[in-house]
């Protein structure tokens, strides 16, 4: 293992602590905020996530937008490979996906402008660490080469770092949306 790779990992480490700590503190928060933000976008095709474990829940929020017009979830095709995101719909039905992620039962693809980015971390300068697989950056790579694309990056404040271990490939948030507050870069 390179150094990068262990200095990563010891910080997704710690980050995991910290947002387990948050979550434990303050379920359901923060959606709120995340509503705010996204009210300004109104009807432009978006994408949210299925939160897992300790992650924090940005489905109210994408309900509510969801009335408004496209909310679709990520959907994992292979390892190296962007995400895919199918259109999803509050009480529609899903099915299991990869990693303990539920996905729409019936795939119904599309591209969103904005894209609600779960996090490990996050700094002041708009940098994220994930959970090391690439997903996100490879499909913020992809969707910005076609079109400006939006990536808001959800999670408790708890959560933020400072020295995030960062790579040329990593691609930048725009904003962040806390539990406390909304952070533009």
């Amino acid at each position: 293992m390179n150094d990068l790779a262990e200095v990563k990992a010891a910080a997704r480490k710690a980050a995991f602590a910290r947002r387990k700590a948050a979550f434990d503190a303050a379920e359901g928060a923060g959606a709120g905020l995340l509503s705010g933000v996204l009210a300004g976008y109104r009807g432009v095709p978006l994408a949210g996530y299925m939160p897992i474990r300790t992650e924090i829940d940005p489905l109210p929020a994408m309900a509510e937008a969801a009335a408004h017009g496209p909310v679709g979830v990520p959907v994992i095709e292979g390892e190296g490979m962007p995400l895919k995101f199918s259109r999803w719909e509050p009480d529609g039905a899903l099915r299991d996906g990869p990693f303990g992620a539920r996905v729409p039962e019936v795939d119904d693809f599309f591209e969103p402008e904005i894209l609600i980015v779960p996090l490990v971390a996050f700094d002041r300068n708009g940098g994220r660490l994930g959970y090391g697989g690439g997903f996100y950056d490879r499909t913020l790579e992809l969707l910005r080469g076609k079109r400006a694309t939006l990536a808001i990056g959800f999670a408790f404040a708890a959560q933020e770092a400072e020295g995030l271990p960062l790579e040329p490939t990593d691609q930048p948030l725009d904003i962040v949306v806390t539990e406390k507050e909304v952070i533009g870069f």
